[in-house]
This record gives structure tokens, sequence and C-alpha cells, in this order.
């Protein structure tokens, strides 16, 4: 007869909430889960940060779990004779066949709130298979992660650089197969990089992009590749899948709104870790906060008016 021990329910796991942190090198992913984890430490959440990036030395931020332990960039560089980028692919894919060594020690993090740093190359979240079956595994281990996307903001104010931003971020969010929030990082030196040619909400939505493809054939190398930018806009348009929300991270209520999409693409806003109410819970499901108002008070903090500029012109000539 079985005993009533051996009946009693095995104790429930809770449920790991959290955010994978990628994007290409210096886009400020590092910066990012510094902040990031400061904001969410002041809102009462139990914050851990995991350095998946092998190449990351020094972190600002106290890590919970550093790659560090299993494998280095540099001794791999110098061991196998390889370069950064083929150093980095290696180092993911001994991750990926170490997957017990961090299964065990994010253990005694489950139920925090935790931000994966990872590592800044393109091709590991573009086409290579290793970070995505990092990934995969963590899902299947009860780790509800959102994607969370950073792209620098001063590719907006170049548009082939953007076109490109477009493609890369697409393909990014087609391979890694998570809930997906891109994100224009360092707003606030958006305006060092020049003038953007429409308003801040042009990008942010992905608005028509026909109109930057008549600002590429203005430029006599870029009219050569016209049926080859139309074929890549209108890929990006077929798909209709990417858009970005700015951020200044030295900004709480821009930290905010980057958080409350996090929240609702991974589901944490649905749970009841903070205990949310109903009202709350309604105002992330239908998207109350209107993400065109929240894009057009950062314009207004960081861009400056059209009659901002003919006063500065008027300045300099006199």
């Amino acid at each position: 007869m079985a005993t009533a021990a051996a009946m009693a329910p095995a104790p429930a796991i809770p449920t790991t909430f959290g955010q994978a942190v990628i994007g290409p090198p210096g886009s400020g992913k590092t910066t990012y889960c510094l902040g990031m984890s400061t904001f969410l430490a002041g809102l009462g959440r139990r914050v851990a940060v995991v350095n998946l990036d092998p190449a990351n030395e020094g972190t600002p931020y106290a890590c919970a779990v550093d790659i560090g332990e299993l494998v280095t960039l540099p001794d791999v560089m110098e061991a196998l004779k390889l370069g950064p980028n083929g150093g980095l692919v290696y180092c993911m894919e001994y991750l990926e066949a170490n997957l017990d060594w961090l299964h065990d020690r994010l253990a005694p993090f489950r139920g925090h709130y935790l931000l994966f740093d990872c590592p800044g190359q393109v091709e590991l979240c573009t086409h290579h298979g290793a970070l995505r079956s990092v990934f995969a595994q963590l899902a299947q281990w009860g780790f509800r992660l959102t994607a969370a996307h950073l792209v620098d903001s001063h590719y907006c104010t170049d548009p082939a650089k953007f076109i490109s931003v477009l493609c890369t971020s697409l393909s990014t969010m087609l391979h890694v197969e998570l809930p997906h929030v891109n994100i224009l990082s360092k707003m606030d030196l958006i305006e060092q990089f020049g003038k953007l040619a429409f308003n801040l909400d042009y990008y942010t939505e992905v608005l028509d992009l026909s109109y930057l493809l008549d600002h590429l054939t203005s430029d006599p190398f870029f009219r050569h590749y016209r049926q080859l930018n139309e074929k890549l806009v209108q890929l990006i348009e077929d798909y209709s899948l990417v858009s970005f929300i700015p951020l200044n991270i030295q900004d709480k209520e821009s930290v905010q709104r980057v958080l409350q999409a996090v929240d609702k693409a991974n589901g944490y806003c649905f749970g009841v870790a903070e205990q949310q109410s109903l009202e709350a819970m309604m105002s992330a499901a239908v998207g109350a906060d209107f993400h065109f108002t929240s894009t057009l008070g950062i314009q207004e903090k960081y861009l400056p008016s059209p009659e901002e500029e003919a006063v500065e012109q008027e300045d300099m000539h006199s």
C-alpha cells in the first residue's frame, strides 16, 4: 500500500521568466543588462544576470552564472588557433554540448527573473543553430524567455543601413524562435549621427518603405541596386513582423515601456508574481498605453523640432 508521502504530489517548480538579450556587437547588451537588472530590482523582482558571452570580461553587473567558468574565448582562440568569430561559434557549440552544466548552475535561481547576456556575433542569431538549441532547451526546462534584440538607433540616419538592419532583425526573429521585442538602443545619442529623414515613428513602426527607396536612388551608388533594394523591402513588408521600441537605458520611463512589451510577450504580466489587477492585465492585452504616443514623446525629448533647427541655422549664419 502506497504511503501518504509517496502519494503526495511533487512540489511545483516555479515558472521562471526572463530575457535573452541579443544583438550585434556594440549595441549595448551588457549596459542594458545592468540597467534593466537595476530597474527590476527596484520593482521588487528577484533578478539574476547570466553571462553567456565568453568574450565578456569584467562585467559591470554581478553574474549569477558565468559561462567563463565553462569556457572562455581567449582560451579557445589560443588552443585551437581560431579567430574571434570562429572562437565564439566553438564556445556556443561547447555550451550546447554541456547543457547539463548550465542546468545545474541555473537550478538555484528558479523563480528569479533572469537576464541572459548573449554573445554579439550576428551569425549565432541568424543561421547558426547552437544558441537556438540552448534557448529551446531552456524552454523545455520551463524558462519562459523573450528575446530582447538590441539595434543601435544611429542606423536610422542611413536608409541603406536601416534596410540592412530590418533584414537582420527579420532573420533573427525567424531563426531564434522566441517571443521577440526589437529595441532601438542609445536613443539619447541618435542626434549625433545626423538628421532623420522622417519622424521617429516611421522607423519604429516600419511604415511604407518605398520612401526609403526614393532616398536611396538619390545616391548614384545605390541607384544601380534599386531592383535588389525593392525586393528586400518587399520581403520585409510581406512578413510584416518587424517593429522597434526606442530605448534610452538611463531613462526610467523608456525602460518601463520596454519592460511592458517584454512582459506582454513572455506572459509575465498575466501571472500572479506581482498580483496584477484585472485592469492592468486588460491594459496589456489591448495595448492601452498607445505606442505612438510614447514614440512621439521620445522624439520630442531627443530629436530637435524643425523650428528649433531653423533657429540654430539662423544663429549660425548671424
